[in-house]
């Protein structure tokens, strides 16, 4: 699924999507405790675009919630807070050239591309770091983020995890997929 061939929403399933939301942002109030529901949805009401790529990141099981909100450009943020990385979502390589340069067993998608395709983007290592000051993410699993261009130059990628009451940053080649390995993303709506 590309940008430009994303199935726009049944009006059903976005009422069925914005009551999962809901509920997601009533269970978890320590995410957002000074923010209001009906605002949030107001804005969701009036941009499908955008309600379309809560739906992917529902349906990938990311379980989408608001961790924020930029005064600047007047944006909720929505990411992905499922316990473990989306299932959705791995065994992924990085990008596309680490999908195009193996030769034998290559993954179906990469990373980057399915976070192009659903109107997403890759958390950050500073924002993979916030986002575990909300709870405890990736214990058993781990998630691709961005990487700095000079490391991707070198072949290489980054991921992160939380064992032992931390966040770990690692590198792999950006080519390697693994079965407990996928991507979380972020929304601004």
């Amino acid at each position: 699924m590309t940008a430009e061939n994303r199935k726009e929403l049944s009006q059903v399933e976005q009422e069925e999507l914005l009551e999962k939301l809901k509920a997601r942002f009533e269970k978890n109030m320590d995410r957002h405790e000074d923010f209001d529901w009906n605002l949030i949805q107001l804005k969701l009401e009036g941009n499908s675009e955008k309600l379309t790529s809560l739906y992917e990141m529902e349906r990938t099981e990311g379980e989408p919630d608001v961790i924020g909100y930029d005064e600047e450009r007047k944006e909720y943020i929505f990411v992905d807070c499922s316990k473990e990385s989306p299932k959705g979502r791995r065994s992924v390589c990085y990008d596309r050239a680490a999908l195009e340069s193996r030769k034998k067993h290559k993954p179906e998608n990469s990373a980057m591309d399915m976070a192009a395709d659903m109107g997403i983007e890759m958390l950050t290592e500073e924002q993979y770091r916030e986002l575990q000051k909300l709870g405890t993410f990736d214990a058993k699993t781990s998630t691709w983020v961005q990487t700095p261009e000079d490391i991707r130059k070198l072949g290489g990628a980054l991921f992160c995890d939380f064992r032992f009451g931390h966040v770990f940053v690692y590198h792999n080649g950006a080519e390697s997929y693994y079965g407990s390995r996928g991507f979380r993303g972020m929304l601004r709506v």
